[in-house]
């Protein structure tokens, strides 16, 4: 059990860790909140594209069963946003996706999502972990039945009616990665009426013996059927297709935070209204576009529960965060990369992407964002933030500080319009230090600076 260590949403480690035993583990500890919770309906099981996915999905199953659930097992390897909306679809109880996301094939994990469709809130997980237990059983008389299901459709038609774009006449270069968002995010594409050239969307559990992570220097082919004129616009998905990237005929690799700008400009354009909610590592550039429209834009710690969260409590029209995870009002409260690739291309169709964030930018003016680290042993993390609280300085880089967000470490806003954040990562010994302002030249001081400032609380 110690060695079993939750983070976002669940557990992932290396296959060296992740055993069969300690899945039912995590099974069982599920099996027993839901039970304490009173919640007694299915649960739905699914995986991603790596080797070992679908055996430990089959033992996730077996502990269910056992303890008295029936269970919903994918058919085959899905996008994780298809089996959060099946909760909702079909009133489950939960579900469990054996997966490790956009890392490398020697990992792999188990997510939990609770039964509103949304990503696990802290004290769930917690609650989970401290029911970690061998397994039990029920009287085989008690055992709940297991059937495997199709999940990908009333999520397509969900998708389809939600956004109902007519895609006729656009090319869309789709780049799985080798994950689970192939046979979906592009056969949505296609019902939506576009032509769809397909990269890696073939069957490799080793992902081409890389990690599936949709970063620009993981996405040079795509890039080039883009920008080489081959196709209108570029999708891909990272390995279980909860998030996204976006590679346009101008940018190529288009920013994330300038995505999430766009996505809201668009979204507000089209007549519909309601606040945004983005993290704090995300571009204010967001929030310059709700002022225009009249919106308001709310500001959250990182991780996409909490974003959900604030969609919740402020029935937002949008939510993301500049890792590339969105969703929209009408849908579940989770990222879904699936979803969000059929609304960048409805985005394209109605006005080029390259074009809108070109207007955004002259409008609102020029923003850049970058990211550096400080090594940090996880112990000292606290020690060092707190530590931080006594040493803001009035100015960073030249300029005055004029508020101070402790949401998520500190963010420090500046008087310009800039801003510098400094936060512990969640999966590495690390601080990150984030900054954003108009030009490279001014996010790389602001950087430097952050940097300068937490150095020697780690050292002390």
């Amino acid at each position: 059990m110690e060695t079993i260590s939750f983070g976002t949403d669940g557990w992932r480690a290396t296959l060296e860790e992740f055993t069969t035993a300690r899945v039912r583990m995590v099974g069982q500890a599920v099996a027993t909140y839901l039970r304490d919770e009173g919640l007694e309906g299915p649960v739905a099981v699914g995986y991603d594209a790596r080797e070992s996915s679908r055996g430990f999905a089959e033992e996730l199953t077996r502990v269910l069963c056992a303890n008295g659930f029936d269970v919903l097992l994918s058919a085959r390897d899905r996008p994780t946003p298809l089996f959060a909306y099946g909760i909702v679809e079909r009133d489950l109880a939960g579900a469990l996706v054996v997966t490790a996301s956009h890392n490398p094939p020697e990992y792999n994990g188990v997510k939990f999502i609770p039964s509103d469709g949304a990503p696990a809130l802290p004290h769930v997980m917690d609650a989970i972990a401290d029911r970690l237990a061998e397994p039990e059983s029920l009287p085989e008389t008690d055992h709940g039945r297991a059937r495997e299901v199709d999940f990908v459709s009333p999520h397509a038609d969900h998708a389809l009616s939600l956004v109902d774009a007519d895609l006729s006449g656009l090319t869309v270069a789709y780049d799985a990665m080798h994950g689970s968002g192939r046979d979906t995010t592009d056969a949505v594409l296609e019902s939506a009426g576009a032509t769809v050239e397909r990269l890696r969307c073939s069957y490799d559990p080793a992902f081409g013996g890389s990690a599936p992570e949709p970063a620009a220097a993981n996405l040079t082919d795509l890039v080039e059927a883009v920008t080489d004129g081959e196709t209108d616009l570029g999708i891909a998905n990272d390995g279980d297709a909860d998030r996204l990237a976006v590679v346009t005929p101008e940018r190529g690799y288009v920013d994330e935070n300038l995505f999430f700008a766009a996505l809201y400009d668009y979204l507000l354009e089209s007549g519909r209204s309601g606040p945004a909610v983005r993290t704090v590592s995300t571009t204010y550039l967001v929030d310059r576009v709700g002022a225009a429209h009249g919106e308001t834009v709310h500001e959250v710690p990182v991780g996409f529960k909490w974003v959900a969260k604030g969609m919740a409590d402020h029935d937002a029209l949008v939510g993301g965060e500049e890792s590339g995870g969105f969703t929209i009002d009408g849908h579940i409260r989770e990222k879904d990369g699936v979803l969000m690739a059929l609304v960048a291309a409805a985005m394209h169709a109605a006005e080029p992407i390259d074009e809108r964030i070109d207007r955004l930018l002259e409008t609102h003016g020029a923003v850049t964002q970058d990211k550096t680290s400080v090594e940090c042993p996880d112990a000292e993390k606290v020690r060092v933030l707190d530590d931080l609280e006594a040493e803001i300085p009035e100015t960073v880089a030249g300029v005055a500080v004029d508020d101070i967000n402790t949401a998520d470490g500190f963010k420090l806003a500046l008087a310009d319009g800039s801003w510098v954040l400094v936060r512990p990562s969640g999966t590495e010994p690390v601080l990150r230090v984030y900054a954003e302002a108009e030009d490279d030249e001014r996010v790389a001081a602001l950087l430097e600076a952050g940097a300068a400032l937490v150095r020697p609380l780690v050292a002390a």
